[in-house]
């Protein structure tokens, strides 16, 4: 696609699923990747296999100083920024009367502040050449709540909220998407520990899934368009999948 090559694309959460599969589609585009997530060991794996026109950082990004990190080395290492998805999150779901009070924090410090760390980071650089592309994972969650979700569909209300007040004050200039991903074979979810959500859901087994392509090939779609062209919000829900 003429609209990635040698696009510079920054991917939290990219050590594996959906930020994995993406920076692989990326590559073979002719884009060039860096790779941030806390799991250093998989981001070496990675880079070993994309080759040269990838780098990783390791990133922590509930770090303030580690986004501000990352985007400063990306640029080192490739000159410029064209697109930055803030894609880290986690999902450990619970119903409130568990009282799982540090998974509450641990979500709100991934799901919300990291995407407010990495939308500090990159926009002075994206403002400053007067082009860019900021996208944020959301989640169908961000669209309907249900009950055992309440503080995970708050942080994804939150994405919502903040991507589409960065829109509007950016539109002249800087692109912004959110993604709205339904269920999807990620590891997303690995971490519940409620037993509610076990005993209701089973760790979300037999549900209808998603393979990573999918949002991969979303995430393609919205980053190739033309410079005149954004392309706001994409919700993807497997067939089968009902909220």
């Amino acid at each position: 696609m003429e609209g990635i090559k040698n696009k510079v694309v920054v991917i939290t959460g990219a050590s594996s699923g959906m930020g994995a599969a993406t920076a692989r589609k990326l590559v073979q585009l002719g884009a060039k990747v860096v790779l941030a997530a806390r799991r250093e060991d998989q981001l070496k794996t990675m880079v070993q296999e994309l080759g040269d026109n990838s780098m990783y950082v390791k990133t922590d990004v509930t770090r303030r100083s580690d986004l501000d990190n990352l985007i400063k080395q990306a640029i080192e290492k490739f000159g410029q920024i064209d697109v930055l998805w803030n894609n880290a999150g986690i999902m450990p779901i619970s119903f409130f009367d568990e009282g799982l009070v540090d998974e509450w924090d641990r979500m709100i410090d991934i799901n919300i502040k990291g995407v407010l760390y990495g939308i500090n980071a990159v926009l002075p650089h994206m403002l400053k050449r007067g082009q860019g592309h900021i996208l944020a994972t959301s989640s169908v969650g961000g669209l309907k709540t249900t009950p055992g979700i309440g503080v995970y569909a708050g942080t994804k209300f939150a994405v919502r909220a903040i991507m589409d007040t960065l829109r509007e004050e950016v539109a002249q200039t800087i692109k912004v998407t959110t993604i709205y991903p339904g269920a999807t074979q990620s590891e997303l979810g690995h971490d519940i520990t409620s037993p509610k959500i076990k005993a209701i859901y089973g760790n979300l087994q037999g549900m209808p899934k998603m393979d990573e392509e999918a949002i991969a090939n979303a995430v393609i779609y919205a980053i190739s368009q033309p410079g005149n062209i954004t392309v706001n919000e994409l919700v993807l829900r497997p067939l089968g999948q009902t909220r």
